[in-house]
């Protein structure tokens, strides 16, 4: 293993962003390692608090924002000179000139502050209508104080007005280096379907600034949190100031395939894309395919957020700083990072839906399945195309309440019709399902392959036999993850028959049948995700009183109780496998 260290790196003051000091390998002992270096992380952290601290990986913390003392020490939020929040004060942004600079210049480009507004979850005492008392209706400290009253906080809902509300939340994100750039463009597709469906299955962020939500997800705080469109580009006003009308703000889902290979139907691409023409142009004349010059321009109808004074002078030809300034604020369910100049690295594709799991255990089950989902991607030419507006609706419903046990999600119904097509033949697997592993002895390998031919062309010439419409259906999240029967494998199955190409120890089989088992059972429905978990703590707390309103009483021990549950000392066998051991017994490694 590669891995001598770990990286911490501030975010905002009350969270750390934490990572193995190097890339993993493709071995399956890599693989195994991942949670005993986030148990390691979480070790060394806890090293560095006061006793009466903890350190938890928790999506969103339930209190931030609430009126009166959520940090320690207490701040005004009349301080918030950045944001001109109602809730938050300055304190709460990362002093790096960044992010104070990144917050104001979100609100002023876009004419206002952000108005997030969550729908709350309505208990049996709660008001009707709710119209939050917290709120600080009359203040007038600040040119945007009014818009709250006079419609940016919406009745029966939860007003969120920062950068900092979604920006301190948390996630759980995965980066691969592919071997080319065909295979990180094919892999950037093939995750594109995948992201909502983790959203979904990871959801953990049920209660925002004191109130239960009728979301179990971050996702729409965040892109609300950097919404710096202006009225024009929402579609408000007609466009007079602005370049283009634009859909979506600048932290949402992707809006593109961009894979050159023939199963990336055109149809596919049906939501509205504006971008840049004259760039466009540009990379088109310098030899750039249509697909990534529609890409990269169409990151560019941005606005750079932040500029420093001394790195406006750059040579293109030596730095990329000027492409990564937009590229790194554009923050999309996956990223598609071209290699550095004058470097060693490759293709990346990064993974960003997945909301943090409360234990390292959780956290390592889902980067396994996901690396093991993405081999399977690119060793079987697996095909999960369905069009890129229903993946747009999956995310929404991925945020609903309990939409992993309750929810449909569109996807595809024959993920292994480019393998046939194409030519590779198949028999039936285990699963009553056509396999691509299913054709005879294979040699085993020793480790995940980074590496792969293209996809040939169908053998008959004809690339499309069916329309879009009939190419995928909805699904629930234990069809889509466990199969349903003849007609589907699921995604598990598909990880499962990747696993038999490799040469595993018997050791390391068990190991990593633990994570895929806790995947299968969250899908499943035998075991809840942590929204519902929490939702659940919540409302059967002694000082709950059936107003959706989580006290700090309630917060606290909700904080004792996840930090507990972590280090094993408490049980939840609706939550994690019976034998779950924790931290307690573990304190981690980075696989020295």
């Amino acid at each position: 293993m590669t891995v001598a260290e770990c990286l911490f790196r501030p975010t905002t003051p009350n969270t750390d962003e934490s990572t193995p000091g190097s890339p993993y390998t493709g071995s399956i002992p890599d693989l195994l390692a991942v949670e005993g270096n986030m148990r390691y992380r979480r070790s060394l952290a806890r090293q560095h608090l006061k006793p009466n601290e903890v350190p938890v990986t928790f999506t969103s913390f339930p209190r931030l924002g609430v009126q009166g003392q959520f940090t320690e020490p207490y701040f005004e939020p009349s301080s918030a000179v950045s944001s001109h929040s109602l809730f938050l004060p300055e304190e709460i942004t990362n002093p790096h000139v960044r992010f104070p600079t990144l917050t104001a210049n979100i609100r002023r480009r876009r004419g206002s502050k952000v108005a997030i507004n969550l729908p709350l979850f309505i208990d049996t005492k709660t008001p009707r209508p709710f119209i939050d008392p917290s709120i600080p209706w009359d203040r007038n400290l600040y040119p945007e104080d009014p818009e709250a009253k006079n419609g940016a906080a919406l009745p029966d809902h939860i007003y969120l007005d920062a950068m900092g509300f979604g920006m301190g939340c948390c996630c759980l994100q995965l980066t691969f280096q592919a071997c080319n750039v065909s295979d990180a463009r094919r892999m950037y597709d093939g995750l594109i379907p995948i992201g909502p469906i983790l959203l979904a299955l990871t959801a953990a962020s049920p209660a925002w600034r004191g109130l239960l939500a009728d979301v179990d997800c971050r996702w729409n705080v965040i892109a609300g949190s950097v919404d710096d469109r202006t009225e024009e580009e929402r579609g408000l006003k007609p466009l007079k100031n602005n370049h283009f009308r634009i859909p979506k703000s600048r932290y949402d889902s992707v809006d593109l395939y961009i894979s050159n290979e023939w199963t990336n139907r055109p149809e596919y691409n049906d939501n509205h894309l504006p971008y840049d023409e004259k760039i466009y142009d540009r990379l088109r004349n310098h030899g750039l395919d249509d697909l990534l010059s529609k890409h990269v321009s169409h990151l560019f109808i941005r606005d750079p957020l932040v500029v420093f004074s001394e790195t406006i002078d750059q040579d293109d030809s030596t730095s990329t700083d000027h492409f990564e300034n937009i590229q790194s604020t554009n923050w999309q369910t996956l990223r598609f990072k071209p290699p550095p100049p004058n470097s060693s690295i490759g293709w990346r594709v990064e993974f960003r839906s997945m909301e943090v799991q409360m234990t390292d255990f959780e956290n390592a089950a889902f980067a396994v399945f996901v690396v093991l989902l993405s081999r399977a991607i690119l060793s079987f030419n697996l095909n999960f195309y369905v069009p890129i507006s229903k993946v747009d609706e999956n995310m929404e419903r991925a945020q609903r309440r309990d939409a992993a046990r309750l929810g449909k999600f569109y996807f595809r119904k024959d993920v292994y019709a480019s393998v046939r097509r194409s030519g590779a033949s198949s028999t039936a697997s285990s699963s009553g399902c056509s396999s691509p592993t299913s054709d005879g002895p294979r040699k085993k390998e020793k480790k995940m392959r980074n590496c792969f031919p293209p996809l040939p062309l169908p053998e008959d010439g004809v690339l499309y036999t069916h329309p879009v419409e009939d190419e995928y259906e909805e699904m629930s999240m234990n069809e889509i993850i466990n199969g349903k029967g003849d007609g589907f494998p699921g995604l598990l199955r598909l990880v499962y028959d990747y696993l038999d190409t490799l040469d595993v120890d018997p050791e390391d089989t068990i190991a990593i049948e633990k994570y895929l088992d806790l995947i299968r059972r969250r899908a499943d429905g035998s075991l809840q995700t942590p929204a519902t978990w929490i939702r659940d703590f919540v409302r059967s707390h002694p000082a709950y009183k059936q107003d959706s309103v989580v006290s700090q009483e309630i917060n606290y021990d909700l904080m004792v109780a996840v930090d507990e549950i972590e280090r094993g000392i408490r049980r939840e066998p609706d939550l994690l496998p019976k034998d779950y051991t924790g931290g307690d017994k573990d304190k981690g490694d980075i696989g020295l």
